[in-house]
């Protein structure tokens, strides 16, 4: 009776080889013309998320008004940089959740639970920024309208 051979796994296809560097045709500026390719795209995401993103847009004009109050205020120099770093902390969170949802979209406009959820995930991060802004203005600015007030 013939012998059958013995079951093997299937072989796998042979890995890529290793990322270089070299590979990507993005990578080629070096030092201060990397920098300034770097800064032309930052503006030129910052202009585009202000003319085609209304979050940003709202968010923006929300820093702005608050802006005059941290300066103003009679707070500590740490209170007011804290003041500003929470404004600007909404914005990144918006920019990034606004990237997330480019690369979504990108991919497909179709509706599907994973682009829902990832979408709902940068939604919930931009609440949470705007919560801890909340929260850090209410905890700096109650000590002062109290005294004002008083």
């Amino acid at each position: 009776m013939p012998s059958t051979p013995p079951l093997l796994p299937p072989s796998l296809p042979p890995s890529p080889p290793p990322y270089n560097i070299n590979q990507n045709p993005h990578k080629g500026n070096r030092g201060l013309a990397r920098a300034w390719h770097a800064a032309k795209n930052s503006w030129r995401g910052l202009v585009f998320a202000f003319n085609e993103e209304s979050a940003f847009r709202q968010e923006l004009t929300l820093a702005l008004v608050m802006s005059p109050i941290a300066i103003w205020a009679p707070v500590t120099g740490l209170d007011r940089a804290l003041m500003f770093s929470t404004l600007i902390l909404v914005l990144v969170v918006e920019l990034l959740n606004s990237s997330v949802e480019a690369a979504i979209d990108r991919i497909s406009f179709e509706q599907h639970d994973l682009s829902k959820r990832a979408k709902d995930f940068g939604s919930a991060a931009v609440f949470l920024a705007l919560l801890l802004a909340f929260v850090i203005w209410a905890t700096i600015l109650t000590p002062v309208v109290q005294t004002m007030l008083i």
